[in-house]
């Protein structure tokens, strides 16, 4: 089933049904049980008349045993022997004997011979008034068949035992029709076999109903989606429902999905307009000096062709690196001496017009783990830009902080205004839009510090440096 209003619906219907079923056993179980005890209950009831009267040492014959129909009554002694049967007991089972004519009791006959100071009942037998017993122990229970006057049925059998005067046990199992709890079992079956259907189509269509208002949310979401796949404007969003369940979560977040999806086209787009804006400058300066060489050889100016070609080849190589970082490439796992990474790369900066002065621990100062060609871009793109703007000094300085290392590049320059402090970390950006190309950079410098810091778990931010000038401070977390 590819639905999901479907599959809910089929799941639902099965897991009521699974419900229904186990709760009608169970209610048809405790049904049988209790009309069974009550039968067991009016079967012994029967049997405890009967064996009172046994215990009091009334013949068989003489036995008075009320609604023989209902309540079939079977005798035996301790021999297993048949000694008395109610009226029209045709045939039984279920009690240890199966026969149902009375056959004399040797004990009874010792009994009638030995008996003295009696008197003669209608039989002739000669009783003494007994101080027999009745049993108080709890009866047995047992079902089983009896037929009366012809009609078989089924009964609850409880026996009980009873002592005459004389010593002799008798058991006396009494029956109580099981009709009623048989009828009763089958209505309330009948009844649930019967409501059962209904009951699963209700649940069906009332969970196909609920899944399908629940679900036309995010059919409408789908919908919106697949517009938006098909015109590609990103700029579109799908409805939220006005409800603050799993769905109106679920629109929330693709619409926050598109939203930073459209400023990362966006963000692209600016990347590559900007970028074909900065490649256009070097490469129609460097297209002119060539054609005006191979026309005029002695009018090419190489030293400028130079320079337009090494400028040209640190944007691509800016470009690369933001390409790279834009794709997630990892940084390295090399632990690197913060310290000696500075000296490095001030001892290599021999053509500066100004001379940085340098504040590093000495050997075994603090480490840092990542990949040092990329730490290393990061600092010297921190001294370019302070060289770029410093009037008359350049600082670094490294130091141990807060479990990590700090790299702090200052300057003596303008500084950074408080509200463009955030903005010059931003691709192609430039405060000073009107300064020529040639003394500046591209504008990508500080956001590749930024996004190489970033990706080391580190950050990049800028202060002030007293009355004048900027402060660059780079965060590296200590290698473990």
């Amino acid at each position: 089933m590819r639905s999901v209003r479907a599959r809910a619906a089929l799941g639902a219907t099965v897991v009521v049904a699974l419900a229904v079923v186990a709760a009608g056993l169970g209610v048809l179980l405790v049904l049988r049980a209790n009309l069974t005890d009550q039968a067991g209950l009016q079967a012994e009831v029967a049997a405890r008349e009967t064996a009172g009267q046994l215990a009091l040492d009334v013949p068989y014959g003489k036995l008075e045993m009320s609604d023989e129909e209902d309540h079939p009554v079977q005798v035996t002694d301790e021999g297993g022997r048949v000694v008395a049967v109610s009226k029209d007991l045709e045939a039984i089972s279920g009690t240890g004997t199966d026969r149902v004519t009375p056959q004399p009791s040797p004990a009874a006959t010792e009994k009638s011979d030995d008996d003295h100071d009696g008197h003669d009942d209608d039989d002739g037998v000669s009783i003494t008034p007994g101080r027999g017993e009745v049993s108080t122990d709890a009866p047995h229970f047992s079902n089983g068949t009896a037929t009366v006057d012809g009609d078989s049925a089924d009964y609850r059998f409880a026996s009980i035992e009873a002592t005459n005067s004389a010593g002799l046990t008798l058991t006396v199992h009494a029956g109580a029709p099981l009709a009623a709890e048989q009828r009763a079992v089958a209505s309330v079956r009948g009844a649930m076999l019967a409501g059962l259907p209904v009951v699963l189509l209700v649940v069906a269509g009332v969970t196909w109903l609920v899944t399908r208002r629940a679900l036309r949310p995010v059919e409408g979401i789908r919908r919106e989606m697949a517009a938006i796949t098909a015109s590609e404007d990103l700029s579109r969003r799908v409805p939220e429902p006005g409800s603050h369940d799993e769905i109106a979560r679920l629109a929330r977040t693709t619409n926050e999905t598109l939203t930073a999806l459209e400023a990362s086209v966006d963000r692209q787009r600016r990347f590559v307009a900007d970028a074909s804006h900065e490649l256009r400058s070097p490469i129609a300066s460097l297209r002119t000096q060539l054609e005006v060489g191979a026309a005029h050889p002695e009018l090419l100016d190489v030293e400028g062709a130079v320079v337009d070609t090494v400028r040209l080849q640190v944007l691509a190589a800016d470009l690369l690196l933001l390409a790279r970082l834009d794709a997630g490439e990892r940084p390295g796992k090399a632990r690197v001496d913060i310290g000696a990474l500075v000296h490095e790369e001030v001892s290599q900066r021999t053509g500066d017009r100004i001379a940085v002065t340098v504040s590093v621990p000495e050997p075994g100062g603090p480490e840092v783990t990542g990949s040092r060609g990329q730490l290393a871009r990061v600092i010297g793109n921190l001294l370019d830009n302070a060289e770029r703007h410093a009037q008359s000094s350049v600082a670094v300085a490294v130091r141990a902080e807060r479990g990590g290392a700090v790299v702090a590049v200052t300057d003596d320059g303008a500084g950074v205004p408080e509200a463009e402090r955030e903005r010059i970390f931003e691709r192609f950006v430039r405060l000073d839009d009107a300064r020529a190309r040639d003394d500046g950079g591209a504008g990508l410098g500080l956001a590749i510090a930024r996004d190489v810091a970033t990706r080391h778990g580190g950050r990049l931010t800028v202060a002030g440096a007293g009355e004048r000038g900027a402060r660059f401070e780079l965060w590296l977390p200590g290698s473990r």
